[in-house]
C-alpha cells in the first residue's frame, strides 16, 4: 500500500517529474522506411490479495504478471494496410492455491493478422470507411459488453470482419461478423508452466452485430443504439453452453464537462436460449430473458484539478429459480469489469452478472499526466437463489442466505510519469455482507485486501 501513496503524491509534488520530453521509439531507432513501422509495450504488475473469498480457498494468494505487445504494420498505399500484432502474457509466483485461468495467462500468441482497406465518400460525400478483415481485437461504446481489454492481463481477439462507416457529421455505423478467439491452453497446471498452445477459433461459436453511435444530439446529449448475437453448438473438443443469445442495447449520456451535470444511461436485454452447463449430458435448453442496465449522474467542478464526483448505479439480472426451466442470469459475454466494479485477475470479486448495485466516485486530475479516483460501492444479489457471480463460486439454491454481498473501497492512481513510462496502482478493501455468513461453502475468512502496482514501458 505504501508503493500505491508513494506512486499518487510524489507526482502531485513535484510536478517537474512530469516534463514534457518525446518519446523514444524504436522505429526511429530502426530508421524504418515510411510505409513500415513497428511499435510495442511491456507491462509488469504485482498483485496482492490477503485474504480469499473463493469456494474451497483459505489463506492470501499473489501473482507477478508480463504482458508483451508487438505491433507491425505496412502500409501499401493511402487505402491498404496490413497489421500484425503479438501478445505473450505469462504469469509467476502463482500456484496451486491460486487463481489462475486463461484470462491471466496466454503465452507467445498472435493477437491481431488483419487486412485494412480504408477508402472515403461511400454512400455518402465526405464518410469514411474502414474495412478489416482477419484477426483482431475490438473496443465498443462505453466498453460494457465488447471491448479490447486494458487491466485484464489477456486481451480478447476476435476472427472476421469488421466495417466501421462514419459520416461527415459524426454518425458511426459499425457491423462485425466474427468468431472469438478461445484462448489455449485452459487446464491449470499448463498455465502455472506459462505453457504454449494455439488459440483456436471454432465455426461452432459465432458473434456478430451492428453498433450505431450519434455523438452530437441536440442540446449536447450523445447517444447509440446496438444489437449483438451469440451462437453456440458443441462440436469435438468444444464443449458450450449451447447459446442462443440476441442483445437489443441503447445508451444515452451527456459527455462531462466542467461547471456542468452530465448523466449516462445505459440498458441491455437479452433473450434466446442457454444450457445450464457445457456438459455434454446436459441437453436441455432454457428459455433465457435477462436485462442490465447502467444510471449514472455527475458533475465536474471548474478547477485545475478536475475534480469529478458522481452517483452510479448497476442492475444485472440473476436466475430467479434453478428448477424453473427458465435462464435469466445476465450474459456478460466480452465486456471488462474494472471500470465499473474494480480489479479483476486474481481479485474478481464482483461482475455484471446477478448483482444490484449503488455506488459515489470521486475523481481527481490535478496534472494532465495524473489522474486518480477513489471509489465506494455496496453489493446485492439481484437474486438470492443465483451464485454470487466473479471469482467466488458460492452459491444457496435454496436461497435462504442473505442477499447483502457486503462493501467495496477502490483507491486507483495513474502517473505517466515519461512519454516512455506508464506506473499505475489501486488498492481494494472489501468487507463481507451477509450473504458470506450463511452461504455453503464459503472460506468464512473475513474481509479483503486487495492491492497491484505496475510499470507499462513502451517503445
Amino acid at each position: 500500500m505504501a508503493l500505491f501513496f508513494v506512486l499518487f503524491f510524489i507526482p502531485t509534488a513535484f510536478p517537474a517529474f512530469a516534463q514534457n520530453s518525446s518519446p523514444w521509439k524504436i522505429e526511429d531507432a530502426l530508421h524504418l522506411p515510411e510505409w513500415f513501422s513497428v511499435s510495442g509495450e511491456h507491462r509488469a504488475r504485482y498483485e496482492t490479495l490477503s485474504e480469499q473469498f473463493r469456494l474451497g480457498s483459505n489463506g492470501s494468494d499473489q501473482i507477478l504478471s508480463f504482458r508483451t505487445l508487438a505491433q507491425a504494420r505496412i502500409k501499401f498505399n493511402d487505402e491498404f494496410q496490413l497489421k500484425l500484432e503479438l501478445q505473450d502474457a505469462r504469469a509467476e509466483l502463482a500456484d496451486s492455491g491460486s487463481r489462475i485461468n486463461n484470462s491471466i495467462v496466454n503465452a507467445a500468441e498472435l493477437l491481431e493478422a488483419n487486412l485494412v482497406w480504408k477508402t472515403g465518400d461511400l454512400f455518402l460525400e465526405g464518410s469514411e470507411s474502414i474495412l478489416r478483415a482477419g484477426r483482431f481485437t475490438l473496443d465498443l461504446g462505453k466498453r460494457r459488453f465488447v471491448a479490447r481489454n486494458r487491466f485484464r492481463n489477456v486481451i480478447q481477439g476476435y476472427s472476421g470482419l469488421d466495417w466501421l462507416w462514419t459520416a461527415q457529421q459524426g454518425v458511426k455505423v459499425r457491423t462485425l461478423l466474427t468468431l472469438p478467439v478461445n484462448r489455449q491452453p485452459t487446464v491449470p497446471t499448463q498455465l502455472l508452466n506459462n505453457d504454449t498452445e494455439f488459440d483456436e477459433e471454432s465455426l461452432h461459436q459465432i458473434f456478430w452485430g451492428i453498433f450505431i453511435s450519434a455523438p452530437d444530439l441536440p442540446a449536447g446529449h450523445a447517444g447509440e443504439i446496438s444489437f449483438f448475437a451469440l451462437h453456440e453448438d458443441d462440436a469435438n473438443k468444444f464443449q458450450t453452453r449451447n447459446r442462443e443469445i440476441y442483445t437489443p442495447g441503447f445508451r444515452f449520456y451527456r459527455p462531462e464537462k466542467a461547471g456542468n451535470l452530465d448523466y449516462e444511461l445505459e440498458t441491455m436485454l437479452q433473450f434466446g436460449s442457454v444450457r445450464a452447463t457445457p456438459a455434454l449430458q446436459d441437453t436441455r435448453d432454457l428459455d433465457h430473458f435477462a436485462h442490465f442496465h447502467h444510471a449514472e449522474v455527475g458533475y465536474t467542478v471548474k478547477s485545475c484539478w478536475r475534480w469529478r464526483f458522481f452517483l452510479e448505479y448497476d442492475y444485472a439480472s440473476g436466475d430467479a429459480d434453478p428448477a424453473d426451466g427458465k435462464s435469466g442470469r445476465f450474459e456478460r459475454l466480452f465486456g471488462p469489469n474494472i471500470t465499473d466494479f474494480g480489479p479483476t485477475s486474481i481479485h474478481t470479486a464482483f461482475v455484471r452478472a446477478n448483482i444490484s448495485s449503488p455506488g459515489a466516485r470521486l475523481q481527481v486530475q490535478p496534472h494532465k499526466k495524473v489522474s486518480g479516483y477513489i471509489s465506494y460501492r455496496a453489493f446485492w444479489l439481484a437474486s438470492n437463489k443465483d451464485g454470487w457471480q466473479g471469482a467466488s463460486g458460492l452459491r444457496d439454491v435454496t436461497g435462504n442466505s442473505e442477499h447483502f454481498l457486503g462493501h467495496q473501497l477502490f483507491l486507483r492512481g495513474k502517473w505517466k510519469a515519461h512519454p516512455n513510462l506508464k506506473l499505475e496502482g489501486g488498492v481494494v478493501y472489501r468487507i463481507d455482507g451477509d450473504f458470506q455468513q450463511g452461504a455453503p461453502g464459503a472460506p468464512g475468512q473475513g474481509n479483503s485486501l486487495y492491492s497491484y502496482i505496475s510499470t507499462t514501458l513502451s517503445f
